[in-house]
């Protein structure tokens, strides 16, 4: 691996966990080149909805490839994108009387909330976004200055302005009723706080240590937005696609975000394809106004069509997942169980999980020793004291209970070790 040490920046992270050099994946399996097996329980950070090499994308965008079909088109109309568009169009946004305009804003979840802030603020003449205690939403300028992790902030190098924090759910510990800090900001004249163009949040906040929000919180902040002509935006980049069980994570809160940012699994594949959706009312771009040569990569719009037809035709995908995320949330209550006197907890939507410990060093320790055993897991967090769990939504029931098996083995080990 010194090619790894001696080339590549200093900047690398997922590798310093998972020292070895992987080779092929299938659906919910990783191999190495020396043969060895992992359970993912990591899921691309929640780009791999559908497991690794899923053989029904896998053949359409071969046989994409093989016919010589267009690949690199900038906003050019082409095929692919007409079948995406209208797949999208038919089977995810018409069914849920969701009507929006789609925009290719470039390759990643990052390029989806840029130019959802950047539509905002250019609707509504208004510079300031709000933001929420332990969110991440990127790490391109604008998306950074709506994160809470003070490492990823400072990493900058400039202020990160224009935006104003609030807190979570839960995240005041019921010391206030809900929003009637947020409330009092925007109705006081005194708070030195203006009238934000919009506020984003994510309904569970991955990075952030899997905190989920409340469907009724999601409800009042639609409505404080309403009231206050306030755009709402949700960046659904980690939990849409059917990580919580709707193909939006906001459906269960029966809400109509004002703008929707997705990416991540929306390709299928893996493959780099993001969207901001908005109200038709705010498509007030010029042509060009906002561009960039990746938006239209049309062997991502082959595997999205195809992933649409694949699992969101009907219920039965995302009932399997609601069923599979009842399997995991029992075995990980057992897990905190078993280590009661330990002070572990355990919460999450669907199948985005976390075992909250309360020593990140355990956590860290859980991870490693996971890893050793064939388990691939990643901390969250803003001390990285959750361990996070996406495996794909499809992976096998036996699969899930062999990783928390070992899960449950490797939580042991370490707080032996780091007791």
């Amino acid at each position: 691996m010194s090619v790894f040490e001696e080339v590549e920046s200093q900047v690398r992270s997922y590798c310093r966990g998972w020292p070895t050099v992987f080779t092929t994946a299938k659906q919910s399996t990783v191999i190495d080149e020396s043969g060895k097996s992992y359970i993912d329980f990591f899921a691309g950070a929640g780009a791999l909805n559908y497991g690794h090499n899923h053989p029904v994308l896998k053949k359409a965008l071969l046989d994409y490839l093989a016919e010589d079909n267009i690949v690199h088109s900038l906003d050019m109309y082409t095929a692919a994108k007409r079948k995406f568009l209208s797949r999208f169009r038919d089977i995810i946004l018409t069914p849920r009387g969701l009507d929006y305009k789609v925009q290719f804003p470039g390759p990643a979840g990052t390029n989806a909330v840029e130019a959802a802030i950047k539509l905002a603020r250019k609707v509504t003449g208004r510079e300031l976004i709000a933001r929420f205690t332990n969110a991440f939403h990127g790490m391109t300028l604008g998306a950074l200055a709506l994160t809470g992790n003070a490492m990823k902030r400072g990493g900058a190098g400039v202020p990160l302005g224009h935006t104003v924090t609030l807190p979570y759910d839960h995240y005041l510990d019921g010391q206030m009723p809900d929003f009637l800090w947020m409330r009092r900001l925007l109705e006081d004249s005194g708070s030195g706080v203006g009238q934000p163009a919009a506020v984003i949040v994510e309904t569970v906040q991955g990075e952030g240590g899997i905190n989920v929000a409340r469907a009724e919180w999601l409800r009042a902040l639609a409505d404080l937005c309403r009231e206050n002509d306030i755009l709402f935006i949700v960046d659904d980049i980690q939990m849409g696609c059917g990580r919580t069980g709707p193909f939006f994570s906001f459906e269960a809160a029966g809400i109509k975000p004002d703008i929707v940012c997705l990416s991540k699994s929306l390709s299928g594949n893996g493959l780099p394809m993001a969207l901001t959706l908005f109200r038709p009312d705010l498509d007030i771009w010029e042509p060009g106004e906002h561009n960039g040569t990746f938006r239209g990569y049309n062997p991502a719009f082959v595997t999205a069509a195809t992933a649409l037809e694949e699992f969101w035709t009907d219920s039965t995908f995302s009932q399997g997942t609601s069923g599979k995320a009842g399997l995991v949330s029992d075995r990980l209550e057992q897990i905190v169980g078993e280590q009661a006197e330990h002070g572990l907890s355990t919460r999450g939507s669907g199948l985005a999980r976390g075992l909250v410990f309360e020593n990140p060093a355990t956590a860290a320790a859980t991870c490693a020793e996971a890893f050793n055993r064939g388990l691939l897991v990643e901390s969250a967090g803003p001390e990285d004291e959750v361990v996070k769990l996406l495996p794909p939504l499809n992976t096998p029931d036996e699969q899930l209970k062999d990783g928390l098996s070992i899960l449950s083995e490797s939580v042991r080990i370490a707080i032996k070790e780091t007791a």
